[in-house]
């Protein structure tokens, strides 16, 4: 399992409790309306608003509630004024982390997240002491059950950049502007795409071993996005998923 993003599609695969489920709802969003206001409700006019919108329907959240996200940020209804922030930090192990938060009270997030690093092994890091590793990339997972030449055909066609095998799935990476289409022609040729966004990839990889190690990192993963601010949480770290079968993930 690599990476943080192929952790959330597990986890998303695993099904989501109620308050887990609501508490994503609340941040897409949040990310919804931050799109709109910063670059308009027009979803063929704004590329961001219209990957925030996809993400937003493919967790299922109503189009009501999305729609309302989206006038409340160009401003047809009143709403709260966000402010975005990157964190970086490491997770026990040395497991390097981006934490993107979108919070109207930049002290109280600061000191959650702190907080949170000091009581779970962990720390903050200085601006840019984990940012360099990172760069922004499309990346889709499919199933590991549709043959390789069929996935590497369409992903190819649709200007991905490289198919590997990662675990049970296909991880497909792309230009982070291109993920979207390569989603649709995935979905075109059949395919059941598990994941597929604009994401951060680490140029150096952690890759955990210990039983021990991989709960403390997946707690503090977890930990992080159980916070209201927080949007995403971007890491360096690699566990296999017989390792994960075996502490309970």
């Amino acid at each position: 399992m690599s990476g943080h993003s192929k952790w959330a599609t597990i986890k998303h695969q695993k099904g989501a409790k109620d308050a887990a489920r609501g508490k994503l709802f609340a941040k897409l969003i949040r990310q919804v309306e931050v799109a709109a206001r910063s670059g308009g409700s027009d979803l063929d006019a704004n590329a961001t608003l219209r990957t925030m919108y996809n993400k937003a329907r493919a967790a299922s959240v109503p189009v009501d509630t999305i729609d309302r996200a989206i006038k409340r940020g160009s401003g047809e209804l009143e709403g709260v004024i966000y402010e975005a922030i990157t964190y970086e930090g490491y997770a026990p192990a040395g497991v390097a982390v981006l934490i993107d938060v979108l919070t109207d009270n930049r002290n109280r997030t600061g000191s959650e997240i702190r907080s949170l690093f000091s009581k779970n092994g962990g720390s903050m890091a200085e601006p840019g002491a984990v940012s360099w590793q990172f760069s922004r990339a499309g990346v889709a997972y499919v199933a590991g059950t549709v043959p390789e030449d069929d996935v590497m055909m369409v992903a190819l066609e649709a200007g991905a950049s490289d198919v590997v095998r990662d675990g049970s799935m296909w991880k497909i990476t792309s230009a982070p502007n291109e993920i979207e289409q390569l989603r649709e022609a995935l979905e075109a040729a059949g395919m059941t795409v598990e994941s597929a966004e604009a994401t951060m990839v680490s140029s150096t990889v952690i890759q955990i071993t210990s039983p021990e190690d991989a709960r403390k990192v997946l707690k503090v993963i977890d930990a992080l996005e159980d916070l209201d601010d927080v949007q995403d949480v971007y890491s360096n770290f690699d566990i296999s998923e017989e390792l994960l079968e075996l502490v309970g993930a």
